[in-house]
């Protein structure tokens, strides 16, 4: 974990993933797939990698509790969601 309390991205390198390679008829690569759990697991950590940036971004302003800060984040990612 970083100062901050939020994961560090690098923090991704350092997962093992269970990986199966998709292959099309020529035998080359084209898709990768992974558990469910690591895909959640990687999803948690860039979405707390996300909310970290945001609240750098806005260091100067008022400081959102952690409730609200998640609620902003959750509504952003509704509005991307819903475009």
């Amino acid at each position: 974990m970083n100062t901050n309390g939020f994961l560090n991205i690098g923090v991704i390198k350092m997962l093992e993933f269970n990986k199966s390679y998709v292959i099309d008829d020529n035998q080359q690569p084209i898709a990768v797939q992974i558990p469910i759990a690591e895909f959640e697991k990687i999803e948690e950590i860039l979405e707390n990698y996300g909310l970290a940036k945001l609240m750098e971004e806005v260091d100067e302003e008022k400081a959102l509790s952690k409730d609200e800060a998640l609620k902003y984040y959750q509504s952003l990612k509704e509005e991307n969601v819903a475009s």
